[in-house]
């Protein structure tokens, strides 16, 4: 049994001034401490399992005589009970920094995945498309909120007010959400399904996308206009108005053409190699090229320090707005990668070339078996006999009395 000092009343408390550990008496163990600054504290002496143990029980005065009585003989009571009052306190302490660490908001977890994913991502657009959807539709709503606590009635207040009149943008809002919030799950800051998951979940709330979006396609030149708008781009002078010949003649992307190098094209078999990374499927693809795009090709100057076939005026890659005002400049209502659409109509509207073939020369994801076969052996020679009929067709105006013309029937078969 632990001895007991001699019990000191309120006042004699106040008095101790003095550096050290002073007994007060009444409850074993209880002690005032006194430091050499002079700041003063209870401090409970005791031994726990056999190890000796000192549990502070607060500051003097703010925790009175009376009260320091009382915890101490609290504090006592749990030990006979088999608890351990330091290693309690020190879990406690644990838990709570440990909840610390997860208690991540929307807004940071969202940047940190951004930060993290970015050099994922093909261009600087697609991240700024990322950070403007969510500051914009998201961090008004779950901003603030932790991760663990938002649930599925969250996500639909922010998809709800923007689902139907911009359901494009509300349906890549809610993958990024379902994303950062699944990154969120494997980092431990939040646990259960996804309240952002479409199947099984958010489609039983909201309209399915396909019956809300309205289906619009890249405005394009009519086939019986090619012939005259390309008379009129040929007569601009400007990289711009070669790059987007360029395009046209070899049905790229804007990008892709945009960002042809000298080093690109095999002047010995006259064909482009648009590596991978500039692939929108991340698949070398190879273009056959016509007389005509080789023509052009060749005509371009070349500086000793540039790569760039179709420079900008700063020796930069040109910019797709530079391509859209150029278009716009001509007067028609299209777009650079409307082209495109008007190379697949003239290919399955006026030859008999394979559907897959016209495919293939478009860097489409492959679809089914007799797709894939097309990729697999590239067909360059059969695509450059397109080629070269397409580049044909867009030089010379369409006969007014014709409906439809087959061009090339044996190299199509």
């Amino acid at each position: 049994m632990p001895k007991v000092a001699k019990e000191l009343g309120a006042l004699a408390v106040s008095r101790l001034t003095s550096p050290g550990m002073h007994a007060v008496g009444k409850v074993a163990g209880l002690h005032l401490q006194v430091t050499e600054s002079g700041a003063r504290s209870w401090v409970l002496r005791v031994t726990v399992g056999g190890k000796r143990r000192e549990i502070g029980l607060g500051g003097y005065p703010a925790v009175t005589l009376k009260d320091a009585h009382d915890k101490a003989r609290t504090t006592r009571d749990e030990i006979k009970s088999g608890v351990d009052p330091v290693l309690v306190r020190r879990a406690a302490r644990s838990r709570i920094k440990a909840e610390q660490v997860t208690e991540v908001t929307f807004e940071d977890a969202a940047r940190t995945y951004m930060a993290t994913k970015v050099s994922e991502w093909k261009n600087p657009k697609h991240a700024d498309q990322w950070k403007n959807t969510l500051e914009t539709y998201a961090y008004p709503f779950i901003g603030r909120l932790h991760l663990r606590h938002i649930q599925r009635e969250h996500v639909v207040q922010v998809l709800e007010p923007i689902w139907l009149e911009k359901n494009e943008t509300a349906s890549r809002l809610r993958g990024r959400i379902e994303a950062i919030l699944s990154w969120g799950k494997v980092k431990g800051y939040r646990d259960g399904e996804n309240p952002a998951a479409w199947r099984g979940n958010l489609e039983n709330l909201l309209a399915r996308p396909s019956k809300v979006q309205e289906v619009r396609n890249h405005p394009a030149v009519p086939l019986a206009e090619m012939a005259d708008f390309m008379k009129k781009l040929r007569a601009v002078e400007g990289n711009s108005a070669r790059c987007l010949e360029f395009a046209i003649l070899t049905g790229a992307r804007s990008g892709e053409a945009r960002g042809v190098r000298f080093s690109e094209i095999d002047w010995n078999t006259n064909v482009w190699r648009v590596p991978a990374e500039r692939m929108k499927a991340k698949k070398e693809h190879r273009v056959p090229l016509s007389a005509d795009a080789v023509k052009l090709l060749t005509s371009m100057p070349r500086a000793e320090d540039q790569d760039l076939i179709f420079p900008s005026p700063r020796g930069k890659v040109l910019s797709d707005m530079a391509m859209l005002m150029l278009v716009r400049r001509t007067g028609i209502d299209a777009v650079p990668h409307g082209f495109r659409s008007t190379f697949r109509d003239w290919a399955g509207e006026m030859t008999n070339y394979p559907r897959e073939l016209a495919e293939v020369a478009l860097a489409h994801v492959k679809g089914d078996a007799t797709e894939a076969a097309y990729w697999r052996s590239d067909v360059l020679e059969r695509r450059r006999r397109m080629m070269s009929d397409w580049a044909k067709f867009i030089a010379k105006p369409m006969k007014a009395a014709a409906n439809v013309t087959h061009l090339n029937k044996k190299s199509a078969a």
